[in-house]
């Protein structure tokens, strides 16, 4: 009887001295801008310390507060006490703007296209572990950056090579150029390794190897006695993933090169011949010349993705990053000669001289003469819907916002002025393409090699001022790319990275420059796959390495965690001061160029959805204007998001069609090589 009255006194007891966990959130929305939300939380009871697993990754463990966080968006919150007891609760930060109200809802339909685009097909079927893990960790010179102008000498070991050390033992004692030490302690247990000898230099700033080589600041390492995860700081395991949207453009790109027998080398030489006008035949049906459509073509992907996109690609990847951009341009080439040719020869040419082609028609009209008359109709209609979306968002307002952003960071004036800045660039980017496709390619004529010399011109001085530096530079790049540390995801993870920067930039098998190039004045539909696959030779092979060449050799491929645009600005303000106001000015360039392409791209998907009436082009150019002004004045966070997306759909029904089609292609290039080889094609007097 007293061992049950005990048990019931001591269960009594346990009830009354415990305590529940009560969690109580204040939830704030300071502004009307976007994702700027805040949820703190307040604890009692139990046994602290607490932590917080909260559903936003960006939150650590040990913090009751959540702040950037979508409004209108639910998240969830674990706290656990010392001893393990839970609770979970769910909060959402009401949005008050309209802004705020389109992003929360637009968030969810980002992150379901975004499962599709970027789902890992190999992680799910098992091939390998998608989860980054971690062997060593490196530990560099306190305080370093590649701006660092200072001589670091390893003055005194404190721990032998080889012997294990707990967290915060003193491991070293490093001396700078002025004399002055500083301890270094262990940041984890594990094993000990020196990367520099006693007396010698583990970092000088005048050393031009220190600056190009990667990790060149680090001065030992501890192995872990077992791979630890990299986790986000709510405790989720990071994972480096293969995208199935890469995968499938460059699958794309492989087939394509080899079915067409390499074209992407062998028809370099004649491609420039026919960008050069060598071949303009001006009695040809179409509308503008061989290099007109290729301005477009390029104004359409040479853009901000060349400057902030390679300078995250590079900061993720190394500089063994660029080595596989490369790679993937070269074979994107053979994508876009594909589709161009395509384009042109299932083109639509009005009475009134309008030319109306792109994927849409070969989808259509290509698919209906192998009796897929129904498969076609759905691709194409597919494709043309997804063309709209991604030319009001990704072609349109992020253009618009991103351009003023740059600016408005390199001229204050404009800060609080977007609306303003969006109805200048709506009346510079009406005059233009209210007068079609003639007036759009006639700018881009001018503008693209304008904003391309400049870019190129700014980057190049760069890279000779700092001409001493190719050595270290490139032998980075090719060590970068075949024996990159496990940091950045090893071989594969590198791979990736620059694979998947070069396919988003050069858009070789999204469709979209097929549009532009049917426009061309030619008798032979391949004459223009040969001028379209210029075109990710100079968006990637060229733009984008140049600009990647400037990260590595300023060093400022060892910077991370600083937005894409800033880090090329800072790498070329770190030669000259006044260059990030060059580069303003190209990014403003690089965005009304391709806004205006866009508007045509856009414009042919709208009217094969709702007709070729001048009426529906108008209504159509007006949108467009409309949702410059849009994206200059307001943060529209997810929606952009959602359309940039779009542009990466759109390669889905295109490139079925190209495998479907891609016979008929080889078909007519051998064809047509014939014709070159045999003098039968139309040449300017005088052209040889």
């Amino acid at each position: 009887m007293k061992k049950y009255i005990s048990s019931i006194f001591l269960l009594f007891s346990f009830v009354l001295f415990s305590q529940e966990l009560v969690v109580k959130e204040s939830i704030y929305n300071p502004s009307k801008n976007i994702n700027d939300g805040v949820i703190k939380l307040e604890v009692d009871g139990g046994t602290p310390p607490y932590q917080y697993k909260w559903s936003n990754q960006n939150t650590a463990l040990t913090s009751n507060q959540a702040t950037n966080l979508v409004e209108g968006l639910a998240y969830t919150v674990t706290v656990t006490d010392a001893k393990g007891v839970q609770v979970t609760k769910e909060f959402k930060v009401p949005a008050e703007a309209i802004t705020e109200f389109f992003n929360g809802v637009m968030t969810p339909a980002v992150s379901a296209l975004g499962s599709v685009l970027f789902w890992d097909p190999f992680a799910a079927i098992g091939i390998y572990d998608p989860v980054v893990y971690a062997d060593v960790k490196r530990i560099g010179i306190p305080g370093w950056s590649p701006e660092l102008k200072d001589k670091f000498i390893l003055k005194q070991w404190l721990k032998p090579e080889g012997q294990k050390v707990k967290k915060g033992d003193d491991i070293a004692i490093i001396s700078k150029s002025n004399g002055t030490t500083e301890t270094i302690t262990s940041p984890v247990n594990g094993v000990l390794k020196h990367l520099a000898k006693e007396g010698g230099v583990i970092y000088n700033s005048e050393n031009l190897e220190h600056v190009i080589e990667q990790g060149a600041h680090f001065l030992a390492e501890v192995k872990y006695d077992e791979p630890i995860v990299i986790t986000h700081p709510n405790g989720d395991p990071q994972q480096k993933a293969i995208p199935f949207i890469v995968i499938w453009l460059v699958i794309g790109a492989v087939f394509f090169t080899l079915r067409m027998g390499f074209i992407n080398i062998r028809g370099f030489r004649h491609s420039i011949d026919l960008a050069k006008g060598k071949y303009d035949d001006p009695d040809a049906p179409g509308q503008v010349t061989h290099f007109q459509a290729l301005a477009t073509a390029v104004s359409g992907t040479v853009g901000l993705g060349n400057i902030a996109g390679v300078g995250v690609a590079v900061s993720l990847g190394g500089a063994g990053a660029t080595f596989w951009m490369i790679v993937c341009g070269l074979l994107g080439m053979s994508s876009k000669f594909v589709e161009c040719t395509l384009g042109v020869k299932y083109r639509n040419i009005l009475p009134d001289g309008r030319v109306f082609g792109g994927p849409m028609n070969y989808l259509r009209y290509g698919l209906e003469k192998r009796n897929l008359k129904g498969v076609g109709k759905v691709l194409a209609g597919l494709f043309a819907v997804l063309a709209v979306g991604a030319s009001f968002g990704g072609g349109n307002m992020f253009q618009a916002n991103q351009s003023f952003e740059q600016l408005s960071g390199q001229f204050p004036a404009l800060q609080g002025n977007g609306f303003y800045f969006g109805i200048i660039t709506a009346i510079l980017v009406g005059v233009v393409i209210i007068g079609g496709i003639n007036s759009i390619a006639n700018v881009t004529g001018r503008v693209v090699p304008i904003m391309a010399s400049i870019y190129i011109l700014a980057a190049l001085t760069v890279i000779i001022i700092n001409i001493q530096n190719i050595g270290p530079a490139f032998a980075a790049i090719v060590e970068g790319a075949f024996s990159p540390s496990a940091l950045k995801g090893g071989v594969i993870g590198v791979l990736i990275v620059g694979f998947q920067r070069a396919a988003f930039s050069n858009e070789a098998g999204v469709g979209s420059a097929a549009i532009a190039h049917s426009t061309a004045k030619t008798n032979h539909p391949p004459s223009e796959g040969f001028v379209a696959l210029l075109e990710p030779f100079i968006d990637t092979v060229v733009v984008c390495t140049l600009t990647a060449l400037v990260l590595i050799f300023t060093g400022m491929h060892e910077v991370e965690g600083m937005a894409g645009a800033q880090l090329t600005s800072d790498a070329f303000g770190s030669v000259l001061s006044w260059f990030p106001y060059v580069l303003a000015l190209a990014v403003f360039l690089f965005a009304f160029s391709t806004m205006i392409s866009w508007s045509y791209y856009g414009m042919r998907a709208w009217t094969y959805l709702f007709g070729k009436s001048k009426k529906v082009e108008f209504v159509y150019k007006m949108l467009f204007l409309v949702f410059v002004v849009v994206g200059a004045s307001v943060s529209l966070g997810a929606v952009l998001d959602f359309s940039d997306m779009m542009i990466l759909a759109m390669s889905f029904p295109n490139i079925i069609g190209l495998y479907l089609m891609s016979g008929e292609v080889k078909k007519d290039l051998d064809d047509y090589l014939i014709k070159l080889k045999a003098n039968l094609l139309y040449k300017k007097k005088g052209k040889a």
